[in-house]
């Protein structure tokens, strides 16, 4: 029996020190995954702790944080088995940072001003009910059957759609919500928060404020091959800059995430591997970069905070969007923007406008073409910014097909030719969540 203990006790020990060593430096960005995810959740979303643990963090090893939120105070803190404790703070205005022992939370912030101007306009363009609009060409039966089978049926829970939004010629030809949530519940939308940061560029290329075809105005790099790097060829994803985009272990956007304190550096202090526009490779980093060099465009800190909001976020009524701000007090220009699905379907609207709201020329129409355009070497994936179709990933949508896509499966999907926009938010990925199907089911609801 003493044999078997100790055996036992050896084989538990081994276990033990493979564990430790497998998974111990992975402890520090579960944690903090899990801190940042439930203050946001909390205080920008308004969902309970266990809400958020059950569903928004119910996945891999997130599941292993030990979550605690104090009101008062405005913050979450997470623990894995009690070590790697992680600290995320809620600011308005600014959103949950992820913070370090070093961070200074009396310090004083600035924080954006909003504009949100009350019109008596219908949805899109004003923030009264839209009216019931029937179009003979759309068939209803089909769409309102697609729509729904992008839900769980009771009793299910894998498609985990939370919200889907039609919007044919402006008006709103389905809508529906999970149980739960409505119309004026904010949703993450995690990447598509990229199509954001890159639409400023084109709003400030159309003020005469900014040249994409530059060289990105970077001091670090001008002593290398670095400085032949344009903004055009970070906003293509084609830098040549070394990055890992890996979510499942230690890599540059889970370091960057959580733990850097100024997310624009991260991928600026990475070296150059391969020439500019002859390598495709889709980095977090270089779009938190592109949110740098934005705030390098203005005077004050103020203005850069205003600027996201003033030139678009609210310009076009997304009032209900926020996008977070890291440590340095940059936007998370890859990752952190909160918004009903409404207010997501506007960013949609923009595009298929080209740029025109409501009269009102925010971007020149040439740039919606340039961002579904296809990036070099990416195979019809990818533009600036955006996703594509041109590659017929989604074999039965329409090749115009260019859309905003984020973590957990989020979209919003943009097709010229049918006059639409598509939005999808919930917490399932292709291959579990069908979105071929989706858009296939919506696109023939509709006859052209």
């Amino acid at each position: 029996m003493k044999k078997y203990f100790r055996i036992s006790a050896f084989v538990f020990l081994v276990f033990l020190g493979y564990f430790g060593f497998t998974n111990y430096p992975k402890l520090e960005l579960i944690s903090g995954f899990s801190a940042k995810s439930v203050a946001s959740g909390h205080f920008i979303a308004n969902h309970t702790q266990n809400f958020i643990e059950q569903n928004d963090d119910a996945f891999d090893v997130i599941d292993w944080a030990t979550n605690e939120i104090n009101e008062s105070g405005k913050f979450a803190t997470s623990t894995v088995f009690g070590l790697k404790k992680r600290k995320a703070i809620y600011r308005v205005g600014l959103g949950a940072t992820l913070i370090n022992d070093d961070f200074d939370i009396a310090k004083p912030y600035e924080i954006p001003k909003r504009i949100q101007t009350k019109n008596n306009l219908t949805f899109p363009y004003g923030e009264l009910e839209p009216k019931d609009t029937v179009f003979a060409n759309v068939d209803y039966a089909k769409l309102n059957e697609a729509v729904a089978n992008a839900f769980d049926t009771k009793g299910n829970n894998y498609k985990r759609t939370r919200s889907v939004l039609v919007i044919y010629k402006d008006k709103i030809i389905a809508e529906k919500y999970a149980d739960g949530f409505t119309k004026n519940n904010v949703i993450l939308g995690w990447s598509m928060t990229k199509s954001i940061t890159g639409t400023l560029f084109g709003i400030l290329q159309k003020q005469g404020r900014y040249d994409i075809y530059k060289p990105a105005p970077i001091a670090e790099w001008q002593n290398d091959n670095r400085k032949y790097i344009t903004t055009n060829d970070l906003l293509h994803m084609n830098s040549g800059l070394e990055w890992e985009e890996e979510y499942d272990k230690i890599s540059d956007a889970t370091q960057m995430l959580f733990h850097d304190k100024d997310m624009s550096r991260t991928q600026l202090l990475k070296p150059s591997i391969y020439k500019p526009n002859s390598h495709w490779n889709y980095s977090s980093g270089t779009t938190n970069l592109l949110s740098g060099i934005l705030r390098k465009q203005f005077k004050t800190h103020q203005e850069y905070l205003d600027f996201w909001y003033s030139a678009l976020i609210d310009k076009i009524g997304m009032h209900s969007m926020l996008v977070e701000t890291d440590m340095a007090g940059n936007y998370v220009g890859s990752s952190y923007g909160w918004a009903t699905t409404r207010d997501w379907s506007k960013l949609g609207l923009l595009y298929l406008h080209e740029g025109n709201w409501n009269g009102e020329q925010l971007f020149d129409p040439s740039w919606a073409k340039y961002v579904s355009t296809p990036t070099n070497t990416s195979h019809g994936r990818y533009g600036a910014q955006f996703w594509l179709n041109a590659g017929s990933h989604f074999p039965d949508a329409p090749r115009d097909m260019y859309y905003c896509s984020g973590f957990q499966g989020q979209m919003v999907a943009i097709i010229p030719s049918m006059d639409l926009v598509i939005v999808r938010m919930g917490l399932t990925e292709e291959p579990q969540f069908d979105f071929n199907g989706l858009l296939i089911g919506i696109v023939g609801s509709v006859r052209k």
